[in-house]
C-alpha cells in the first residue's frame, strides 16, 4: 500500500527505518492511507464519514473497547496502538491521535468553507502526527533540539495543501481560508486573481520559512538516519514552492513532473545538498525525544 501511494515513503522506510520498527513505520503509513481514502473517495455522506472516524478510535483505544470486527486495514490500527502503549510507544500515540483529529477534520469540512484558525489547526495536528511518527519509527529515542519540532512538517502541509488545490476543490475541500472568500467555494480559475495570488504568495513564504527552520532543527537531530529522512522530505516540498513561485504563484491543476526520474532526480539532489549543508550546532540544545 505504501508502495503504490508514494514512492519516497516506501524509499525512507525501507532504506532508513530502524529495523525493529520498521513495520510500524508501513503500518502507520498504509492504515491511515486507507482512512484518508475512505473519507475521501468512498463514503457517500458526512455522516458515514464521521462515522467510520469514531470508529477508529475506538480501534485505536484499548483493546477491551475495540469492534470486535476489525477489517484488515484496521487490524494494523490496532497493532499501532498496542505498539503505542508499550514502553517507548508515547510519541506513537501522540502521532495516532494527532492524525485521527485530521482524518475528523476532514470528514467534516467537505463541502463547506472553514476558517483560516480551522486549517492552522489541521495543520498543527498533521505536523505532530509526522513528526512523532517519524522519530518513533526513524532513530527512536534519540536526542532532538528542544525548538522547532512541528515546524518542517507544518511548511510542508502549506505547500502540500497549495500543490493540490485543484483536486481538493474537485472533491470538494477549500483550502482558502473562509475570510478571503464571497460565501461560495472558489472556481480553480479564480485563484488566478490577484487577491487570491498574493494569499498564494504570502503562503509561499510562510512554507519557505517553516522549511528553513525545519532544515535546522533536522540538522540537530542525533541520528543520521533521522536526518537523511528529514531533509529528503523538505526537499520534496522545496520543489513544489520553487514550481509555485516559478508559474509566478499561479496555481496548476497538477505537477507530474515531481513523479519523473527527473523530478525525482532534482529532489533527491535537493535533500543530499540541504543535507551536506546544515551542519550540526555544537551549541544546539538538545532533548531525548
Amino acid at each position: 500500500m505504501t508502495r503504490r501511494a508514494s514512492t519516497q515513503s516506501y524509499l525512507t522506510i525501507r532504506w532508513l527505518a530502524d529495523p525493529a520498527r520498521r513495520a510500524d513505520a508501513f503500518a502507520f503509513y498504509a492504515y491511515f492511507r486507507w482512512l484518508d481514502d475512505m473519507v475521501d473517495e468512498h463514503l457517500p455522506d458526512a455522516a458515514a464519514r464521521r462515522a467510520l472516524v469514531d470508529r477508529q478510535r475506538r480501534v485505536l483505544g484499548p483493546a477491551a473497547g475495540r469492534p470486535a470486527d476489525l477489517a484488515p486495514e484496521e487490524r494494523m490500527g490496532a497493532a499501532l496502538a498496542d505498539a503505542a502503549a508499550r514502553p517507548g510507544g508515547a510519541g506513537l500515540g501522540r502521532a495516532l491521535d494527532a492524525m485521527c483529529d485530521v482524518m475528523a477534520f476532514d470528514a467534516a469540512r467537505r463541502g463547506r468553507l472553514v476558517t483560516a484558525a480551522e486549517l492552522d489547526a489541521c495543520t498543527q495536528d498533521l505536523a505532530v502526527a509526522v513528526t512523532e511518527a517519524l522519530h518513533h519509527c526513524i532513530g527512536h529515542g534519540c536526542r532532538t533540539p528542544h525548538e522547532g519540532r512541528y515546524v518542517a512538517v507544518t511548511g510542508a502541509h502549506v505547500a502540500h495543501m497549495l500543490r493540490d488545490m485543484a483536486e481538493d476543490l474537485a472533491a470538494g475541500y477549500c483550502n482558502v481560508p473562509a475570510e478571503l472568500l464571497d460565501g461560495a467555494p472558489p472556481a480553480f480559475a479564480d485563484l488566478a486573481e490577484p487577491a487570491l495570488r498574493a494569499w498564494v504568495r504570502d503562503r509561499v513564504a510562510l512554507a519557505r520559512s517553516c522549511l528553513a527552520a525545519g532544515r535546522r532543527y533536522v540538522a540537530g537531530v542525533d541520528s543520521v538516519r533521522c536526518q537523511l529522512a528529514g531533509h529528503a522530505y523538505v526537499a520534496r516540498f522545496a520543489w513544489v514552492l520553487d514550481a509555485i513561485e516559478a508559474d509566478g504563484f499561479r496555481l496548476r491543476p497538477a505537477y507530474p513532473e515531481r513523479a519523473t526520474a527527473r523530478g525525482g532526480l532534482a529532489i533527491a539532489v535537493g535533500g543530499a545538498r540541504s543535507w551536506l549543508t546544515s551542519p550540526r550546532r555544537a551549541d544546539d540544545p538538545v532533548a531525548v525525544g
